[in-house]
């Protein structure tokens, strides 16, 4: 009866703690914990206050060790095994969050863009941590470099690669970065409950992605937030689709903090922890209780989703690549980063108080979270 009394008594200790503003030390956990890089070291930064963080999805059926996903986890989740993946970057975001305490500004980059890799010449973007990566790699093993550690000093090849060829690509630096594995869709999803999102029409990919899902507002977790993530066959716009679909699953976290006080949840807190410290690598100099008040904006809903255009579809080197125009881009990235100030109208009357949003449970259908907020709907 005592033994059970000191874990009630523990586990409410930790409670009290979570509630009452101890976030800090799991901060503090988390920022000891994560896996770092040194990647960035000696990159461009910016100089006027704001942040550029890069989130890099790593498209491998591998941990951070090299090792292989289990295979009743690999059939789960509709990957197939280690020997048909790669370490494309399936998944290229970048967050500009200004120092102005303005709307945060997230651009997807579509992974089959057609740009300049320092050292490899014209590649598919995602293409740029594949290569190094295998570059470094076979360079370590002549120099007789053993596992893990010849993994992980190939993957930071490829990490510097990749944040080279984005920077340079949109003429930004890059301050912070986060990179995630495949399966991390798959464990965070667990961690948070499940992930709200909306789809514009059903669904039937059992072929590639395993994706099945009806239309409508829904919620999501474990094996089908990766399948919803991954699908792009069956889809009207192919990648551009898919690129949506991680945006809509971005948001629907985004959402879920924002919405069901993650931040109490002791089970949940340490829930992303631990997804954090298997399925998450960021850079040496990202600290991360300095970030919390930026986060917390963040999840405030004070972001906005854009997807970079591209020109075309075309064929190189026997692939499909998409053609881009790297002058107009660089200007669209510089006009959301640095928007010019509206012009004020003299005459325009004072806007009216924005009234505080109710719960109604009867918009869930019609593309709507619990909160009343509105879920856009995605191909």
């Amino acid at each position: 009866m005592r033994k059970w009394a000191r874990k009630i008594a523990v586990a409410l200790s930790i409670a009290v703690v979570i509630t009452s503003g101890g976030f800090n030390f799991f901060s503090k956990a988390a920022s000891s914990a994560i896996p770092r890089s040194k990647a960035l070291q000696g990159a461009p930064q910016s100089k006027n206050g704001d942040t550029n963080i890069l989130l890099i999805g790593l498209d491998s059926r591998r941990d951070n060790e090299g090792n292989p996903i289990p295979k009743e986890i690999s059939k789960l989740l509709h990957v197939g095994p280690a020997s048909i993946g790669g370490y494309n970057t399936n998944t290229l975001i970048l967050i500009h969050i200004p120092a102005n305490g303005k709307k945060a500004v997230a651009v997807s980059i579509p992974r089959d863009n057609y740009v300049n890799v320092p050292g490899y010449g014209m590649k598919k973007i995602k293409e740029a941590y594949s290569y190094a990566k295998y570059a470094e790699d076979s360079k370590l093993y002549k120099e007789g470099v053993k596992q893990p550690l010849r993994e992980r000093l190939s993957r930071d090849a490829g990490r510097v690669a990749t944040l080279a060829t984005v920077s340079q690509f949109l003429d930004v630096p890059i301050d912070h970065f986060a990179e995630v594995n495949m399966i991390g869709f798959y464990d965070l999803a667990n961690a948070l409950g499940g992930i709200q999102v909306c789809l514009n029409k059903a669904v039937n990919d059992t072929q590639y992605s395993g994706a099945v899902f009806p239309a409508g507002l829904q919620t999501i977790s474990g094996a089908d937030a990766l399948k919803f993530v991954r699908q792009r066959h069956g889809l009207p716009n192919g990648d551009l689709d898919r690129t949506h679909r991680q945006q809509a699953f971005i948001a629907g976290v985004i959402t879920k903090f924002r919405t069901q006080g993650i931040f109490g949840d002791i089970g949940k807190i340490s829930g992303l922890l631990d997804v954090a410290k298997k399925d998450v690598v960021i850079d040496s100099g990202f600290d991360v209780i300095g970030f919390l008040p930026q986060a917390k904006a963040l999840t405030g809903g004070n972001i906005k989703f854009h997807t970079l255009p591209i020109e075309g579809y075309v064929m190189r080197n026997s692939q499909s690549v998409n053609l881009v125009d790297e002058v107009k881009i660089r200007k669209v990235v510089q006009d959301l980063f640095n928007p010019k100030p509206k012009p004020k109208d003299p005459k325009a009357s004072p806007s009216p108080s924005p009234k505080p949003t109710k719960i109604n449970y009867a918009n869930l259908a019609s593309g709507k979270a619990v909160d009343g907020s509105k879920i856009p709907c995605v191909n």
